[in-house]
């Protein structure tokens, strides 16, 4: 995987916070504090670079965060650099697991390789927010 770098606009919404990507339109999240709602938008912007990999859409190139015109009709509470994870080219892995477990993988997915890195993806960003607390 590839990091990428989008700028995203932190506002107040009610009694917690959301957050936007100008450069991504339609892609939100939202938190009860200014930091959830910032790593939240980390897992949003990893998996709409994921969707957006899987269906060939090409993606915006990541405005300069300086660049950004203020909306004032928005009540920014913060602008932010958000940090994602983009899909890069696969890598062949030989890996050893127990047979019941790829028993297990095999009667829940069709593709082992996409069942593993989905697995990966949801444990790291588990990790993640356990760190951040």
């Amino acid at each position: 995987m590839a990091t990428v770098v989008y700028p995203a606009i932190v506002e107040r919404a009610g009694d917690g916070f959301s957050v936007f990507f100008p450069d991504l339109p339609g892609l939100t999240t939202a938190g009860t504090t200014v930091n959830e709602a910032v790593l939240n938008a980390e897992d949003a912007l990893t998996g709409h670079l994921l969707v957006s990999s899987e269906y060939g859409d090409e993606l915006a190139h990541p405005s300069d965060i300086l660049d950004l015109e203020h909306d004032p009709e928005v009540e920014e509470v913060a602008r932010v650099l958000v940090r994602g994870e983009a899909p890069g080219k696969s890598v062949r892995l030989n890996i050893t697991l127990d047979e019941g477990l790829v028993s297990a993988i095999d009667r829940v997915a069709t593709n082992r390789s996409g069942f593993l890195a989905e697995a990966a993806r949801v444990l790291l960003a588990q990790r993640r927010k356990l760190e951040a607390a």
